[in-house]
């Protein structure tokens, strides 16, 4: 509302108070001007009406693309804002990014951990709780000085003074931007995930990156020995998120969906394929392993499923992973990004041990063949 038409909303109301008397409608209107965001929740929802119509825009346009800034603290996140808009004299299409391995370094109460999904769950809700305390005061200390500066101008009695600060102050650019959250693997199974996607929600985060690698054996990025989950795992917890956003009446939330299958070279399971060419059948066809043809080859302990109308037994390790073949991970890449698309995932992340452009491309590329509409959030560590 504007501020003028909320200063006389207000004053209507103190009339009908009249032992609210001591109240100053002017200066009611100011503290709410202040407090534009009343939840996180208000905070999610008009985030992500930004983020979809940057998405919608860039469609458009490639060159209108966004930028994130990696965040680990309120105070750091607001500094770069207000530097940010004082700068360029906006905050479009500047997000902030709360990365995993950030709160593990940096947020956890154990002290500084390594990127494996160790630090407790909550760091990244409460740090996004965090970032919009901080943002919404650099709002209020903006617009404290409009403020200030508008009553200055009414008491010397410069109408055309106060009328120019009262446009400025209704057209006030906020410094409260979309923030990606990483929630890692989801820290558990489909229903932890959903609990800590609707508390990251809560306290305003209107996108969620979550990635296919197992919770309890995840890595950073770069590193090697990663894990991944079928499909089907990964699916229900992006399933999961939706949920949250949607039961929280987020209803145009983000969802990035990570995949790791570059580096990695492990799976925890076998998928579940119930006939030939299956979203099963497909994971369980990148396995390593040996053909077999008769049940002599089985020793104690194998595990043995039909693949491609042969038996194949895939190559189980020590630890009881089994292993994918060396020449399958960008096939593999390709599969997670489609599949994600296809299933409720709106941007997608491709995790790269370097950031060698040619061969994203060769990745994007391939994916686009077909998703012509597909669009990467992040492509390289």
């Amino acid at each position: 509302m504007p501020y003028a038409k909320d200063v006389d909303a207000i004053a209507s109301l103190l009339k009908q108070n009249p032992t609210w008397n001591a109240i100053k409608p002017e200066h009611a209107a100011r503290m709410r001007a202040q407090n534009k965001f009343k939840t996180g929740l208000d905070i999610a929802k008009f985030t992500a009406k930004i983020m979809r119509e940057d998405m919608a825009n860039y469609d458009k346009d490639t060159a209108q693309y966004t930028q994130s800034l990696g965040c680990w603290h309120g105070f750091i996140g607001q500094q770069k804002l207000l530097s940010i808009k004082k700068h360029f004299g906006t905050t479009k299409r500047r997000y902030l990014y709360l990365s995993g391995w950030m709160v593990a370094a940096l947020r956890s109460e154990f002290g500084p951990l390594p990127d494996q999904s160790m630090h407790e769950k909550t760091a990244v809700s409460g740090l996004i709780e965090e970032l919009y305390t901080f943002l919404r005061q650099a709002d209020a200390w903006e617009l404290n000085h409009l403020f200030r500066a508008l009553e200055e101008a009414q008491n010397a009695g410069d109408n055309a003074k106060a009328d120019e600060l009262i446009k400025q102050i209704d057209n006030h650019e906020t410094h409260v931007v979309p923030i990606i959250a990483d929630i890692d693997a989801g820290f558990g199974n489909a229903e932890a995930t959903y609990l800590l996607a609707k508390q990251m929600i809560e306290a305003g985060a209107c996108c969620i990156q979550i990635e296919n690698q197992v919770s309890d054996e995840k890595q950073c990025g770069h590193q090697d020995g990663k894990v991944t989950v079928p499909h089907a795992d990964f699916l229900s917890k992006i399933n999961a998120v939706r949920l949250a956003f949607l039961e929280l009446g987020v209803d145009d939330g983000v969802i990035v969906a990570r995949t790791d299958s570059l580096g990695a070279g492990l799976t925890q399971k076998i998928a579940v394929t119930e006939e030939p060419g299956d979203l099963g059948d497909q994971y369980n066809s990148f396995l390593e392993g040996e053909y077999i043809d008769s049940a002599d080859q089985i020793n104690n302990g194998d595990i043995v499923i039909k693949s491609d109308g042969k038996l194949l037994k895939p190559t189980r390790l020590a630890s009881g992973l089994f292993q994918f073949r060396r020449d399958t991970n960008i096939d593999r890449v390709v599969l997670d990004c489609v599949t994600s698309l296809r299933n409720g995932a709106d941007l997608l992340w491709i995790e790269t041990p370097t950031p060698n452009v040619a061969h994203i491309k060769h990745m994007v590329d391939r994916i686009r063949e077909q998703e012509p509409n597909a669009k990467i959030g992040r492509a390289h560590v």
